[in-house]
């Protein structure tokens, strides 16, 4: 036989069963809370586990628990503590036989999730508004195309100057301070028929300066070694840019970043103030993008 309960008081009446359900008061939930000093002890660690795992990184994945204490600065005891947990989550494994650490399959699995998403483009976009209203001047980023280095987006300024470039105009190699970057920094002969070509077909005035292949050589050397190519009226009279290579993780040219104006008020020298705001952003550009300057 099943037995109901029920709820009655002193007189007998029936009490309804959630006038005695159970409700927490303030000093309840209160209790229940973490303090704020646990809450400051886990966000500690939080940062410690992320330290290491950056320590990690920076040692090139892999490295002995010494060498990573000494980075993070903190003692041995310590760093095996978090180390023991990020081995446990996967973010970290050990080397039996060298009893080494390195980056583990999560971490590996979290930095592919990132590079998916490295994108040039959206990376570039705040400083190509910076340098719009910071040095009112054009500016855009070109990525190498099927036709040869392709602008994809452009910032102009409230007064632009006048030139036929636009999202979509194909530049080319030689007579561009884009083209110039990544003809510069291409592996090999990877761009020697395209450039040729583009000899062939040039003006009289451009053969002139830029005179076959030993000066095409040179040219590469001369952008690498400054950074950033420089041009004065040389795709357009009149007409000066200076630009500047992104770079992917893996250290080649994802897209260029450039700046042109009026030569009349533009400092096109590769050591003067706009190359060398032109390649700070290139640069930042590159880091976001993972690429690590040696």
């Amino acid at each position: 036989m099943r037995i109901k309960a029920r709820n009655t008081t002193s007189h007998g009446a029936t009490l309804a069963p959630d006038l005695y359900r159970y409700a927490p008061t303030h000093a309840d939930t209160t209790a229940r809370r973490p303090a704020p000093e646990a809450r400051r002890r886990r966000v500690q660690s939080a940062e410690m586990g992320m330290s290491i795992l950056k320590a990690l990184a920076r040692l090139g994945g892999s490295a002995s628990l010494t060498a990573v204490a000494q980075s993070v600065d903190e003692s041995t005891a310590k760093v095996h503590r978090y180390m023991a947990s990020l081995v446990e989550e996967g973010l970290v494994a050990q080397e039996p036989s060298s009893q080494r650490y390195f980056l583990g399959q999560q971490a590996i699995h979290i930095g592919l999730a990132a590079l998916r998403q490295c994108d040039p483009i959206r990376a570039g976009e705040p400083a190509l508004a910076r340098l719009r209203d910071e040095l009112g001047v054009t500016c855009f980023i070109a990525v190498m195309g099927n036709q040869g280095p392709t602008i994809l987006r452009i910032e102009e300024p409230a007064l632009p100057v006048v030139v036929n470039v636009r999202a979509g105009s194909v530049l080319p190699l030689l007579w561009s301070a884009t083209g110039q970057v990544f003809l510069a920094f291409a592996e090999g002969d990877a761009l020697a028929t395209q450039t040729l070509h583009e000899w062939e077909r040039a003006t009289p005035d451009q053969q002139r300066l830029v005179p076959k292949k030993a000066s095409i050589s040179a040219l590469r050397k001369q952008v690498r070694a400054q950074g950033c190519a420089s041009v004065q009226g040389l795709l357009s009279p009149g007409i000066s840019a200076v630009a500047a290579p992104i770079r992917q993780h893996t250290g080649q040219v994802a897209a260029v970043l450039t700046a042109l104006g009026a030569s009349g008020g533009f400092d096109a020298a590769p050591e003067g103030h706009i190359a060398t705001r032109v390649r700070q952003e290139a640069n930042a550009i590159s880091r976001a993008l993972g690429f690590a300057a040696g």
